[in-house]
């Protein structure tokens, strides 16, 4: 399709035109609004923003880390002045609630506040006579043009997960958004372009797999950031590290909860509604599974029963909206085809979610949050995952058959505990296969100074976005020996 009004790319500090000649509608996924058309960018535009991004890092690196991150101070209080406006795209493009999406926001901020301590971060180490005479240091370099292949499920965040560390190690950055959700990246660069940085640091390309393809092959790109489902998430790591490129991709999920006898059943359904239903389960830290444990499975089961029944869904601009709609009415689709696969292979419909009617936005991308019970572990549907507000229930007897069922599958991204038992707490983090670990949190989601974990299919690669991760990520050890003959210094 054509279009007149396209979004614009954002390549060497200027806002341009795509060579593209096709467009996709963003659209609203809570009322099918047609918001804006992004343009599907060509190679050529990847090449344009690439000699961009290179030719700006040559005297970008030279910059003093200290000079870097005055960019970041003053991009921080420019997120913070615009949080609310920040906050209404994403919800307008993604679906998310106004709470949700600001809630995304401040994550984001909290990335950049860490990233201003770079000064320290990449700081490197030495020691004076490893031999006789023979000094040795190890520094710290960027590594030069870096790319981020963001998620549409959270358009602002993710990139914060790499952006403020990747510029302030003295890299170039090139972001390709989701075209379903590439608005709120626009208004990211536009306070971006007022900051100030040096014209050429940060670029924005607009696309779909060209665009991806593109920065997988180019040789001038070393470093690439992603964020998606694990088949995709394979794809981009196998075929950029195919291309000798540093690769951090992270990928889907299957997360189970645990309860315990001993929870607070109260606390522990409310946590676990929010983890479930929460950005209408469009997270890859959102709850998937409940295995109840013993006595814990009568109680548990009815609380989070009526927890799903009462969620109020709707609009996300709506004050009282508790949750919105998934992304396209494709994700609508799979998710009820997945519901009713589940059905199919035994599992019982507590709470069926599939075909809603919300009252004023009866074409909006809606489902209401879903509980199936006695999901069989060895189903498909115990494999798969869902994307969507649907939680399945499952019930052991132990915490160790638990733990096993946790260590069984093939995902790692995150399991939770909830229970008032420390010996039973410590046995879970000890044991358990999983990158993040949750006890009596429903979302473990790291702080800004803690590596985003991800284990198994969740996760391909070694470092991890945020914190120290994305700084070793983002740099390249470089080892000096050195000796002073003599007549330079003095003899030992």
């Amino acid at each position: 399709m054509s279009a007149k009004n396209p979004l614009l790319n954002y390549i060497n500090g200027e806002w341009c035109t795509s060579k593209a000649t096709e467009f996709l509608d963003v659209v609203n996924p809570a009322t099918t609004e047609v918001l804006s058309q992004v343009p599907l960018s060509p190679k050529e535009d990847v090449e344009a923003a690439t000699v961009a991004a290179q030719t700006a890092f040559t005297s970008w690196r030279r910059v003093p880390p200290t000079e870097r991150v005055q960019y970041l101070f003053k991009l921080k209080f420019l997120l913070e002045e615009h949080i609310d406006e920040l906050s209404r795209t994403i919800t307008l493009e993604c679906g998310k609630t106004l709470a949700e999406s600001k809630g995304e926001w401040q994550r984001a901020i909290e990335n950049v506040e860490v990233a201003c301590g770079i000064p320290t971060l990449m700081q490197g180490y030495n020691l004076e006579d490893v031999a006789r005479g023979i000094d040795e240091i190890m520094i710290r370099q960027p590594v030069g043009v870096t790319a981020i292949i963001a998620p549409f499920n959270f358009p602002g965040m993710i990139p914060f997960w790499f952006l403020p560390y990747a510029i302030a190690c003295g890299n170039t950055c090139i972001i390709k958004p989701s075209e379903k959700v590439p608005l709120t990246l626009q208004k990211v660069f536009e306070l971006l372009e007022k900051t100030g940085l040096p014209k050429g640091v940060v670029n924005l390309v607009n696309g779909a797999k060209d665009v991806v393809d593109a920065i997988l092959e180019h040789p001038t790109i070393r470093a690439i950031s992603f964020v998606g489902s694990s088949p995709v998430a394979q794809y981009v790591y196998g075929k950029g590290a195919s291309f000798g490129k540093r690769m951090q991709c992270q990928g889907g999920a299957k997360n189970p909860i645990i309860v315990l006898p001993d929870a607070d059943m109260e606390m522990t359904t409310r946590i676990t509604a929010d983890s479930a239903f929460g950005c209408a389960g469009q997270r890859c830290l959102a709850a998937s599974v409940a295995v109840t444990v013993g006595e814990a499975r009568h109680q548990f089961t009815e609380a989070i029963t009526n927890a799903a029944q009462t969620r109020v869904v709707g609009y996300g601009l709506d004050q009282a909206t508790q949750m919105g709609p998934v992304i396209t009415s494709q994700s609508k689709a799979r998710i009820e085809q997945l519901i009713q696969q589940g059905v199919d292979e035994g599992a019982a419909v507590l709470v069926d979610g599939r075909s809603p009617k919300v009252s004023g936005y009866e074409q909006g991308n809606f489902i209401r949050p879903t509980i199936l019970q006695n999901v069989n572990p060895k189903s498909e549907l115990a494999r798969t995952e869902i994307f969507g507000p649907v939680l399945g229930l499952m019930h052991l007897e132990t915490i160790e058959d638990a733990i096993a069922l946790v260590n069984s599958g093939q995902w790692g991204n995150m399991a939770c505990l909830f229970t008032n038992s420390g010996a039973a707490a410590r046995q879970f983090r000890y044991e358990a296969d999983a990158g993040n670990i949750g006890i009596n949190i429903g979302v473990a989601a790291p702080m800004a100074f803690f590596p985003f974990s991800g284990w198994k299919d969740s996760f391909y690669g070694d470092l991890h976005g945020q914190g120290r991760h994305a700084v070793e990520f983002f740099t390249q050890t470089k080892v000096v020996v050195e000796r002073w003959p003599k007549t330079w210094s003095r003899q030992f």
